[in-house]
């Protein structure tokens, strides 16, 4: 058999092992991989297309998770915090990132209001109340997002005047859910 053929064949029999691997199971993912080839979501939420790229739950991680995130034009995160840090770059598109004011007070407030544009980036601390909204109306937002401490504990908010007492928890968040089977308490 000559080379190519071999390769082939091993190429084949990685791939069908790999399909047949569990999608929560760190074992049976390629190193290298299209971003392309890789399933988009929107767990629920109009207007949002997420993959996680590399993280804890899938890929065995243990202190960073990357995510492709897109937003459709007028769409928005929730207003949250979350138990980590994050750094976004953003890759294309216009937005606004919301800050909150007041996030050690009892509420987040009025929030600071910071225009976002294809080839920016921004940190968010942990525990700051933010929201991330698509402003163009032609295009979409695209954001490389960065965690620290996966999975990410989310406390969402209903309004900024929400006390920060009174955000719900959502644990594991969306695309975790599928990998994460037991409740973790939360440490705030």
């Amino acid at each position: 058999m000559s080379g190519s053929v071999i390769i082939v064949l091993l190429g084949l029999l990685f791939n069908s092992i790999a399909s047949q691997a569990s999608p929560c199971s760190i074992n049976g993912f390629p190193l290298v991989r299209n971003i392309s080839d890789l399933p988009l979501d929107n767990y629920g939420r109009p207007g949002l297309s997420h993959v996680t790229l590399a993280g804890s739950v899938l890929h065995g991680m243990k202190e960073i998770e990357v995510w492709l995130q897109n937003f459709a034009p007028g769409s928005c995160t929730p207003i949250h915090r979350h138990s980590c840090e994050e750094v976004f770059v953003v890759l294309r598109g216009n937005g606004t990132l919301y800050l909150a004011a007041e996030s050690h007070g009892k509420y987040p407030g009025t929030p600071q209001a910071y225009p976002i544009f294809g080839n920016s980036t921004f940190a968010i601390p942990v525990n700051d109340a933010h929201q991330v909204c698509n402003t163009h109306n032609l295009e979409d937002l695209q954001m490389l997002v960065v965690i620290s401490r996966p999975p990410a504990k989310v406390f969402i908010y209903e309004d900024w005047l929400m006390p920060h007492t009174a955000a719900k928890l959502k644990f594991p968040y969306y695309w975790d859910e599928p990998c994460i089977q037991s409740s973790v308490k939360d440490e705030l």
